[in-house]
C-alpha cells in the first residue's frame, strides 16, 4: 500500500511550530510541499523541510491525498471549500470557518464528497486530558482556566474568543461529555471592545462546568480541575498531573521522553487523521464537533 501524500497550506508560526517538526519527521506518510501566498517566505521554509514549494493551491491538491491547512480564519471558507470540491482530505485549525453558516456549509459539502474533515482541537488529544476524560466517574464539576501574561488585543472580541477562548469551552465540555447548555456568565472588554476577561459556566447532564480567561493575568498558565464522588483531580498545563484520593495526593513525574508537541496534543492529532483518512474512519473532531463548540462562542456574544 502507498504511503499517505499530505501537503501544507499555510506555513506560519503554528505550521512551524506545531506541525511541520512531526509531518517532516515520521514514515507513515510523504510530505509532498506546502503553499503560501507569500511565496519568498513559503520558498524559505520549504526548503528548510526539503518539499516542495507550489505556486498554486490546485497544483499541491492535484498531488495530494489530504491537506493541513493553517492559513488565516478568514481564509479558511474558501480554501477548505476548493480542497473538498478537489477531492482531498481536509485538516484545519480551529474556528472551521469565521461564520458559524459557512462552517455548516463546509460539513454539508465534506459529507457529500465522502472526504474526512478534522478540525485541530489538538487539546483532545494531549495525553493527560485523554487520561483524566477515561479516569474521572461522574464529575461533579470541571473547571479549565487558560491565562495569559499579558496579551489584550490586538484584535477585538469576537477573534480573540473564536481563535484562543474556543479551546477552552471545546476542552471543558468534551471532558464533561453530554450535550450541554450554557447557564451564566460574562465578558469584560476595554473601550476599544477588546477581550479583558471571560468566566462562563455550562451545565452538561449533572456537572457543572466552569471555563475561565483572563488576557492580562499576569501568568501564561492553563489548569483544568475535576470533582468526583472520592476523587481530585487537577492538571497543569497539560503536562503536570496531581489526584488526591482518600486524603492522599499522587503526583506522577513528568515523562522525560516526552515531547512538548506530544503532551499537547499535536502528534495525537495528526496521527489521528492519517489514521482516519488511512482507514476511512470519522475523526473525533469532526466539522460536526467544530460547529458545536463554535455556536456557544455565538451565544456567548449574543448574551
Amino acid at each position: 500500500m502507498s504511503k499517505l501524500r499530505l501537503g501544507v497550506i499555510g506555513l506560519g508560526g503554528i505550521a512551524q511550530k506545531a506541525y511541520l517538526p512531526v509531518l517532516s519527521h515520521a514514515d507513515k506518510w510523504t510530505l509532498v510541499g506546502g503553499f503560501s501566498p507569500n511565496q519568498q517566505k513559503a520558498q524559505a521554509v520549504c526548503d528548510s523541510y526539503r518539499m516542495a514549494c507550489f505556486s498554486r493551491i490546485d497544483e499541491l491538491a492535484s498531488q495530494c491525498d489530504a491537506v493541513f491547512v493553517h492559513s488565516s480564519t478568514a481564509s479558511h471558507f474558501d480554501v477548505v471549500g476548493q480542497l473538498l470540491a478537489q477531492g482531498v482530505h481536509v485538516y484545519v485549525d480551529k474556528p472551521l470557518a469565521a461564520e458559524l453558516n459557512q462552517a455548516e456549509q463546509l460539513v454539508e459539502q465534506a459529507r457529500k464528497a465522502g472526504k474526512a474533515l478534522m478540525v485541530g482541537f489538538n487539546r483532545r488529544y494531549a495525553p493527560l486530558y485523554r487520561q483524566l476524560k477515561a479516569q474521572m466517574q461522574n464529575p461533579a464539576s470541571v473547571r479549565m482556566d487558560k491565562h495569559r501574561t499579558d496579551s489584550v488585543g490586538p484584535n477585538e472580541l469576537r477573534f480573540t474568543l473564536l481563535d484562543d477562548y474556543l479551546h477552552v469551552v471545546d476542552t471543558a465540555l468534551w471532558l464533561a461529555g453530554g450535550n450541554a447548555s450554557l447557564e451564566s456568565g460574562l465578558i469584560q472588554v476595554n473601550e476599544s471592545n477588546q477581550m479583558i476577561y471571560g468566566e462562563h459556566h455550562f451545565l452538561c447532564g449533572e456537572t457543572l462546568v466552569t471555563t475561565s480567561m483572563h488576557r492580562r493575568g499576569g501568568t501564561s498558565r492553563e489548569s483544568v480541575q475535576a470533582v468526583t464522588d472520592g476523587a481530585f483531580y487537577q492538571l497543569d498545563d497539560m503536562r503536570v498531573w496531581r489526584e488526591e484520593q482518600q486524603d492522599v495526593l499522587t503526583q506522577p513525574p513528568v515523562p522525560g521522553w516526552q515531547s512538548t508537541l506530544t503532551q499537547r496534543g499535536f502528534v495525537g492529532a495528526i496521527e489521528h487523521f492519517v489514521d482516519c483518512v488511512t482507514n476511512q474512519t470519522a475523526p473525533e473532531t469532526s466539522g460536526e464537533q467544530a460547529i458545536y463548540a463554535q455556536a456557544f462562542i455565538e451565544k456567548l456574544l449574543e448574551n
